[in-house]
């Protein structure tokens, strides 16, 4: 693959109701994971892994703190035409409205990424969680003589129903494309996924909404032949099969869609298993990110069991387990902390802010002492008292309070809110 042959569209999604209140004040790809990463690290970082380097990211929503990550982090070189450029929706004669669907973000942004030279668009989501190589999908895109590559992963009986899904021949050229089918519809989209994935009940292809278009085919899609759709999955991928060359990229690695809060918490919750799925500790497959300049941990007294640690805490907790704790988090004495993923703070308070904002009745930015708090996400900036019970489960019922949200019986603490002292969420 020439990496001068490609250029990398990630598509930034709508304004992510599922992932609320996560998404209330930021774009999905800005999402912070891991407790020091954003969503939209990981496809770009998967770029940079398979030595592409010039990068769109569509959004339209809530795109300030997207912005200023990018700009802080993907700097490349004067010597390099290397870059990662955000196109928001913008109000043009030709266009007055917001991106109507994928396909609609694609051909509003044509005039600006058609200005570089390039044979292939590769085509990415912005809210994804994988490791891929898109070096060897691209090498057999152009093998194949394809007009679009999709990429597709084996999913079971469960996820099926929630994905586009596709069947083969031979040659993996895709010959039927489905839409979300229903369970009933199921025994028909049977596809040969391969020994170890049917072993799994993984019997089904799913499309990862990744795709490989050769630029005059999606050219000609968006503003000749399909000028009025609107969307990848459910208009031009199902028509296309029956006029171009379109084949199947089995990817069969780990993935996950970060849709809603029950799947962005399973998410981070799995990187503190022993051998995690997606692995962050893999030399080739470095997950790019802002470089912070943050001093290391310091631990008092604290029991660590499967968690996952960022830099610049400082931690007096009883108890720490199957959590992750983001960057910058103060968690005070007696406090036990279990299956919890808190993204951290943005800044330090100096002593002197802490003293006033306590004369204030305010707690301290972090977590503070003798506090329980389980099953639940804290946003970043959190001010949590002392004495706090936060116990996430099935026996909550869900709501959207001022301070925090309940969603698939996970507790989500807003964004710089400020829990006081004694209060119970259980």
């Amino acid at each position: 693959m020439n990496s001068k042959s490609v250029v990398s569209v990630i598509l930034g999604g709508g304004a992510g109701s599922r992932l609320y209140p996560l998404t209330s004040t930021r774009s999905k790809p800005a999402v912070p994971i891991a407790g020091k990463y954003r969503l939209v690290d990981i496809p770009i970082s998967n770029c940079i892994n398979s030595s592409i380097n010039r990068m769109f990211v569509l959004t339209q929503y809530n795109s300030a703190s997207l912005n200023k990550h990018i700009k802080n982090t993907y700097q490349f070189s004067a010597f390099s035409n290397g870059f990662v450029d955000i196109l928001a929706a913008e109000q043009t004669p030709d266009s007055l409205g917001w991106f109507q669907g994928t396909a609609d973000a694609v051909r509003q942004s044509l005039k600006h990424i058609g200005n570089n030279d390039f044979e292939y668009v590769l085509i990415l989501s912005g809210d994804q969680l994988y490791q891929m190589d898109f070096a060897t999908m691209i090498d057999n895109h152009a093998t194949q003589g394809a007009d679009i590559t999709i990429a597709t992963i084996p999913v079971g009986d469960r996820e099926a129903t929630e994905f586009g899904i596709l069947k083969t021949d031979a040659q993996n050229n895709i010959t039927s494309f489905i839409e979300k089918p229903t369970i009933e519809l199921l025994p028909e989209w049977i596809s040969d996924t391969g020994t170890a994935m049917q072993e799994q009940g993984r019997n089904y292809l799913a499309s990862m909404g990744i795709y490989i278009f050769n630029r005059k085919t999606l050219f000609d899609f968006l503003l000749v032949d399909k000028k009025e759709a609107t969307d990848f999955g459910k208009e031009i991928i199902p028509t296309s099969i029956n006029t171009h060359k379109v084949i199947s990229y089995q990817y069969d690695g780990y993935w996950t869609d970060i849709g809603n809060i029950n799947s962005f918490y399973e998410a981070n919750l799995a990187l503190t298993l022993e051998i995690p799925p997606f692995n962050l500790f893999d030399n080739a497959k470095t997950v790019y990110s802002r470089a912070r300049m943050l001093p290391p941990v310091k631990i008092s007294g604290t029991t660590f069991v499967s968690s996952i640690l960022a830099e610049g805490c400082i931690i007096h907790a009883k108890k720490i387990e199957n959590s992750v704790i983001g960057i910058r988090t103060r968690i005070g004495k007696g406090t036990v902390i279990t299956s919890t993923y808190i993204m951290g703070s943005d800044f330090y308070e100096t002593i002197p802010e802490m003293a006033h904002s306590l004369e204030r009745g305010i707690p301290k930015i972090g977590i503070g002492e003798h506090c329980e708090i389980k099953n639940a996400i804290l946003d970043k900036d959190c001010r949590i008292g002392d004495n706090v019970r936060i116990f996430g489960g099935t026996h909550l019922t869900p709501i959207d309070h001022a301070l925090y949200t309940i969603k698939d019986d996970i507790i989500v603490i807003k964004k710089g809110a400020i829990i006081p002292n004694g209060f119970i969420i259980e």
